[in-house]
């Protein structure tokens, strides 16, 4: 199962969103839960320290896929972090990740014991803001039509629940609009003052508000001081305990 978080517009929330949806995936599965981020603020959001290599290093190169389970962070007993790395996110190499993704070759140290590895896990991937001027943007000398995106496209696009993170704010919906592709649901972060209400973001994106999640300044203090996964926000988690039922 793979849930991809992406905004069309910085600042929406995706990172603490993707995050707090992998700590709610990993307390209620049985399965073991990798957070892939392909933004590089994640490690920091969790206070752990800065990785030497990640993802990024791995798509620049030509290791094995297995390499990559060296690379993850353990957060929690069936919770992983993948982490970006260094370099650009290289597209060429995306059949060979997503085939690792769905394969059951991370799992984490907490597995339950009688839980055989080989099922597959839940995969939440934070694919930051999406840019418009990404989209069909070629790549030099490609015989694969996949390769004609880059990597946050073909994880948004290829995702079993493409959820987008957004305000209700006139310009990340003007963006919305827009979109060559739709979100399967959407998660509305919620702020005082906005005149555009639930339904209008729905109208426009043309997807269900899946959560609302409010803002909470308690989160904010958590990320600040890199403690998000020991100050975990009820509110927040309750909210989006909707979106890992059933995965």
């Amino acid at each position: 199962m793979l849930l991809t978080c992406w905004s069309t517009k910085g600042g929406a929330g995706t990172t603490v969103v993707a995050a707090l949806l992998s700590l709610q995936t990993a307390r209620d599965s049985t399965r073991p839960t990798l957070l892939v981020d392909l933004c590089g603020d994640l490690p920091a959001a969790f206070g752990n320290p800065e990785p030497e290599s990640g993802l990024a290093d791995w798509l620049n190169g030509d290791l094995n896929s297995s390499s990559l389970q060296r690379t993850l962070q353990e957060l929690t007993d069936n919770l992983s972090l993948l982490p970006r790395g260094s370099g650009q996110l290289n597209p060429r190499r995306t059949d060979a990740l997503l085939e690792w993704l769905s394969s059951g070759a991370p799992p984490t140290s907490g597995a339950p014991p009688n839980k055989s590895v080989a099922s597959e896990p839940l995969v939440v991937v934070d694919a930051g803001t999406w840019l418009a001027n990404s989209y069909n943007k070629p790549q030099a000398a490609s015989d694969n039509p996949q390769q004609q995106h880059d990597l946050p496209t073909q994880l948004i696009c290829g995702a079993n629940r493409s959820i987008l993170v957004t305000r209700a704010c006139y310009l990340s919906l003007r963006k919305a609009v827009k979109l060559p592709f739709r979100p399967t649901g959407v998660v509305l972060v919620a702020e005082a003052g906005r005149a555009l209400t639930r339904l209008d973001c729905e109208r426009a994106i043309g997807a269900p508000v899946i959560a609302t999640v409010a803002i909470d300044p308690d989160i904010a203090r958590a990320v600040d001081a890199g403690m998000l996964r020991t100050r975990v926000p009820k509110k927040a988690m309750r909210a989006l305990s909707e979106l890992t039922q059933g995965n």
